[in-house]
C-alpha cells in the first residue's frame, strides 16, 4: 500500500510540473505572437520597409517614401501591396508617366481599385506633408 501512495504522489508531481510547463509554453507563444502583429510589430516593421524600398527602387523622393510605406503597409494588405508593383513601367514605357492616359492605364493593371485609391490618398497626405514640411 505504501508503494500505491508513492507512485500517486509521482504521478502528480509530474503533471503539474507539465502543466506549469505548458503554460509557460503558453504564456511565450503570447508574448511570440504580440512581437509579431502588435502595431509597429516585426511584421509591420519588415513590410513598411520592403514598401520603402520598392518605392525608392521606382524613383520616389526619400522623404515621400519614408512618409508613404508606413501608411500603406498599415492600410493594405500584402496581396494588395504585391499588386501596387504592376504600376511599375514596363519596357518601352517612362519612369514617370507622361500623360495621364498613360496613368490611367498603369493603374488599371493593378486591378485593385482600393489598393489604387488609397495609393492616391497617401500620396496626396504625403505630397502635402512633404511640401509644407510638417513630415
Amino acid at each position: 500500500m505504501a508503494r500505491r501512495k508513492a507512485r500517486k504522489k509521482k504521478g502528480t508531481g509530474n503533471t503539474a510540473q507539465l502543466a506549469i510547463v505548458m503554460a509557460a509554453v503558453f504564456v511565450a507563444g503570447l508574448f511570440t505572437a504580440w512581437l509579431f502583429l502588435r502595431d509597429d510589430g516585426f511584421i509591420e516593421q519588415v513590410t513598411a520597409a520592403r514598401v520603402e524600398q520598392v518605392l525608392l527602387s521606382h524613383g520616389v523622393p526619400d522623404s515621400m517614401a519614408a512618409c508613404m510605406a508606413p501608411k500603406l503597409a498599415d492600410r493594405l494588405s500584402i496581396e494588395q501591396l504585391e499588386k501596387l508593383n504592376r504600376i511599375a513601367p514596363r519596357d518601352g514605357e517612362f519612369t514617370v508617366p507622361v500623360s495621364a492616359m498613360e496613368a490611367l492605364k498603369r493603374m488599371r493593371r493593378v486591378e485593385d481599385g482600393d489598393a489604387v485609391e488609397q495609393l492616391a490618398r497617401v500620396s496626396t497626405v504625403c505630397g502635402y506633408e512633404v511640401l509644407t514640411g510638417q513630415s
